[in-house]
């Protein structure tokens, strides 16, 4: 760093410390955020001036600043906008002060505001992605019950599309309330399963194979007319795998396994004389 330049800095670090009363007020009102999460990076940034670049603790704060923002709404241009304001308030002292050396430090100090601000737009971005990873996540488990419907016996009523993760989160789910509730049948309702191609059925394969290494027996209903001719067309083996046409179906088996027999009542019969006369 040239003589020149080291003078420069020095005195927009002369400058943003002097004026610190006046630039904390104004980029409050241009980048409309809080005092308190200004300040934080206002003294970060004075930080960088006695750790000779060390942008770590100003890059935390940004960090931050950066998660705080993206879960509370707001967006990506209005976050990097808040750091960007902070070059006008600091340019209208520099204009102020009208020194030669106010001004190159200012060329400097506005390269390093623009890279600080491509960190947060980055920063905001990862933030935003793993909120909305974690939400979908929600909506998987959200979207995938496992239900009592009787002793020993728990179903799993699948509705949308069966996708790897979904799949991986009805497993989870099947396996943790098998373990739970010590059941030992569970069904497996499609449904709600729009359409099921090699690999659905492979994804409802896995969970099936993975409920028998816990002991349990499954069985998968809901295999409507277009879907049995789709699983004929395909060559799709359910193997020694239990189907049935509906859950009621399904639970009917699941109990007659369990040695309760279901009786229908016979529906009383009306008769109806009429007389020759």
């Amino acid at each position: 760093m040239t003589v020149q330049a080291d003078a420069a800095r020095r005195r927009i670090e002369e400058l943003l410390r002097a004026e610190e009363e006046l630039i904390l007020p104004r980029w409050r009102a241009i980048a409309k955020a809080p005092a308190d999460e200004l300040q934080e990076i206002y003294q970060a940034l004075l930080s960088v001036f006695q750790e000779g670049e060390d942008l770590t603790e100003v890059r935390g704060a940004l960090a931050e600043l950066s998660r705080a923002r993206a879960r509370q709404g707001h967006t990506p241009s209005d976050t990097a906008r808040a750091v960007f304001g902070l070059k006008e308030a600091v340019y209208e002292t520099v204009e102020r002060d009208g020194t030669a050396e106010a001004l190159v430090g200012f060329t400097w100090f506005s390269r390093l505001i623009d890279d600080l601000g491509l960190f947060t737009f980055e920063s905001y971005a990862s933030a935003r992605e793993k909120i909305i990873l974690d939400q979908a996540e929600q909506l998987l488990e959200l979207s995938t019950p496992v239900v009592k419907l009787w002793d020993g016996i728990v179903a799993v009523p699948l509705v949308g599309t069966l996708d790897s993760a979904r799949t991986q989160v009805v497993m989870e789910k099947l396996l943790q309330t098998l373990v739970d509730n010590g059941a030992e049948h569970a069904v497996i309702d499609i449904t709600g399963v729009p359409a099921v191609d090699t690999q659905v059925a492979q994804h409802l394969l896995k969970t099936v194979f993975a409920a028998r290494l816990m002991g349990a027996e499954c069985v998968i209903s809901g295999i409507r007319p277009q879907i049995a001719h789709t699983i004929v067309t395909l060559g799709i083996e359910f193997g020694d795998i239990v189907t049935k046409a509906s859950l009621a179906d399904a639970l009917a088996y699941m109990l007659g396994r369990r040695g309760i027999e279901i009786s229908q009542a016979e529906r009383p019969r009306i008769a109806v004389r009429t007389e020759h006369r």
